[in-house]
């Protein structure tokens, strides 16, 4: 900590020493960076900052905590086509993201119905550690998900929602064989499922609206009623990071590479392992797309069978972002690839890379704090691609472990509290509701604070979660 130089209002400078090629950045104020202080994760930033290939500075969202070889809340761009690709700067959960749903009703006009709708959407997606039972899947059926994304699921969900999705709901360069038998196996069964540890549907009401313009934009309005999906490849996108982390780990001293760690195993992204793992890693985010776009099928049941089919069919798509992906993208006159492991893009108004109708406010952001707080709707700002290569931070990021936090409450007892508070809970698991206990997370609205005083962001809409249905 001792290293760390203060460069702006909410910006922090780790420089460049021994074999780091570029410094390290932080987004945080004292009271973050205490937090900060207490886990492994700027020593990971500063690993980070070996990889060869990377390009003018990695960073560190006002979320970060330790990884797997990457901070989560970590960003780091190598340039094209030499720098290397790191399956530890995606994570095992490739393409975990969020997708925000609009209800034509307000909290209000739901009433007494909240806790049928919580109810409805419990029975309608499969959660749970290792669950099953989403769509299976034939080979051919599975191939054209991994490669095509939502696009595949003919007649679920509308091209509306494609629309509104990042990248269309499909990364480029995505190879079904470049994706193992296990893996697969892994995933035949899991499309619109899930999943355990944070994953979530939250139902949600517009408690404050920061930014009207933006909120107009992006169908938003005080009072009413949202629902968040938060999930991501499940087991097959696991199974991508396991196998190519082993296969990177004997691959990197082929290729003269030294690293601090071996949890950041990488590979020339031209190399033959490097294209390998970024074809698996764009099918599995492809899934992962086409995963949330069937959960947000299931919750459109869920809403016909509590409120009715006309509010079903007016419940609308605001838009789906990934926040654990590595993609090629233009920066200024460059080519690179970037890394965001638990941090979202973020671009400013003006991209082509944004929705048209979108456009003039810049790319809708979500970050969901925890169930018991609030979550945010932000848009990207023109700082963040001269600051962060078009980045901001995922959610509110952990404080205690999973571990720590089963410690201190018991999921029964959580259960009552949140209730107790208006917050309608249906989890399968005493034990997995625990390690996401809300005080096991930062304070989200301080997380959010920090991008927007960095000019990264502008919040647009405040969320109160209402009901929460975890695995």
């Amino acid at each position: 900590m001792s290293e760390l130089r203060r460069v702006g209002e909410v910006i922090w400078e780790l420089p460049a020493s021994g074999p780091m090629r570029v410094p390290g950045r932080v987004f945080a104020d004292a009271e973050l960076l205490d937090a900060i202080a207490d886990d492994g994760s700027l020593d990971q930033l500063r690993n980070v900052a070996t990889l060869p290939g990377v390009v003018d500075v990695v960073l560190a969202m006002p979320d970060v905590h330790q990884g797997y070889g990457f901070p989560v809340g970590g960003v780091a761009a190598t340039a094209l086509p030499d720098g290397v690709v790191s399956p530890g700067g995606v994570g095992f959960d490739v393409n975990c993201g969020v997708r925000l749903l609009a209800a034509p009703l307000t909290s209000q006009e739901l009433g007494e119905r909240r806790e049928a709708l919580v109810h409805e959407i419990s029975r309608a997606v499969p959660a749970g550690t290792g669950r099953g039972s989403g769509l299976s899947l034939t080979d051919p059926q599975l191939d054209r998900v991994l490669a095509e994304g939502p696009r595949a699921l003919e007649g679920i969900g509308t091209s509306e929602d494609v629309e509104l999705t990042e990248s269309g709901g499909r990364l480029e360069g995505a190879d079904p064989s470049a994706v193992s038998a296990r893996a697969r196996e892994r995933g035949a069964d899991q499309l619109g499922t899930l999943g355990s540890g944070n994953h979530f549907v939250e139902v949600q009401r517009v408690d404050q609206v920061h930014h009207p313009e933006a909120a107009d934009a992006l169908g938003l309005s005080e009072g009413q009623i949202t629902v968040l999906i938060h999930s991501g490849s499940r087991g097959l996108g696991h199974q991508v990071c396991t196998d190519f982390v082993k296969r990177f780990d004997a691959a990197s001293g082929r290729y003269g590479i030294h690293l601090p760690d071996r949890q950041l195993s990488c590979a020339p992204a031209s190399s033959d392992e490097g294209r390998s793992y970024l074809a698996a890693m764009a099918a599995a985010a492809n899934f992962a797309f086409a995963n949330r776009q069937l959960i947000a099928k299931r919750v459109r049941e869920a809403i016909a069978g509590a409120l009715g089919e006309d509010s079903a069919a007016a419940t609308s798509q605001v838009y789906d972002v990934a926040h654990n992906v590595a993609k090629r993208e233009r920066h200024g006159d460059r080519d690179l690839r970037v890394h965001r492991k638990g941090a979202t893009r973020a671009f400013s108004p003006g991209s082509s890379e944004i929705p048209e109708r979108y456009r003039e406010v810049g790319q809708p952001v979500f970050i969901p704090g925890s169930m018991g707080t609030a979550s945010y709707v932000l848009v990207g700002r023109p700082r963040a691609m001269d600051q962060s290569f078009g980045t901001v931070c995922h959610g509110a990021g952990r404080r205690l472990s999973r571990t720590a936090a089963r410690k201190q409450i018991r999921g029964g007892e959580l259960r009552r509290r949140l209730e107790a508070d208006g917050i309608t809970v249906r989890s399968p698991s005493n034990r997995g509701l625990a390690e996401e206990a809300p005080f096991a997370y930062k304070e989200v609205d301080k997380v959010v604070e920090i991008v927007e005083r960095a000019g990264l962001a502008a919040r647009v809409v405040r969320l109160r979660p209402i009901g929460v249905v975890k695995g």
